[in-house]
């Protein structure tokens, strides 16, 4: 069998201060390098979004630059006016029907709503009655 050597105690000092700086190291780099890892995919997230949003800006842009070709037009313009802001030629009369057709409609399905309850409630109602009446008359 051969010896066992003996370590010096400066020996083993020097070991566990390596051992353990490089511990240290190893830690710092391992989390260096989930951080990084963590702002790239962060970073390509952000990215992912700003396209989608370059995306709709150019959507944007595209419908903007055909509004304006658009109001260039006079004939465009002068009905693009009279639709939105009320404007009239001389002898014209304005009568708008659009916001009364809304509520109308509103109130329509208000009221189909209301009769939709009490229609259902009404055939609970006598599902409820009848079963009573055949409960009673088997107990009889």
């Amino acid at each position: 069998m051969a010896a066992a050597k003996k370590i010096s105690k400066s020996t083993k000092r020097r070991l566990r201060i390596f051992g353990i700086l490089s511990i240290v190291c190893i830690f710092y780099f391992l989390f260096c390098l989930g951080y990084e890892i963590y702002q790239v995919r962060k970073l390509e997230s952000e990215k992912i979004e700003l396209k989608q949003k370059y995306n709709e800006l150019k959507k944007d842009a595209k419908k903007l630059q055909l509004q304006i070709d658009e109001l260039n037009d006079p004939e465009y313009l002068a009905k693009y006016a009279r639709e939105n802001y009320s404007y009239s030629k001389e002898g014209e009369y304005i009568i708008k029907l659009k916001e009364e057709n809304e509520k109308i409609n509103k109130v329509n399905n208000q009221i189909n709503t209301n009769y939709i309850v009490i229609g259902l409630s009404a055939f609970v109602t006598l599902i409820f009655l009848i079963l009573i009446f055949k409960s009673r008359k088997k107990n009889k």
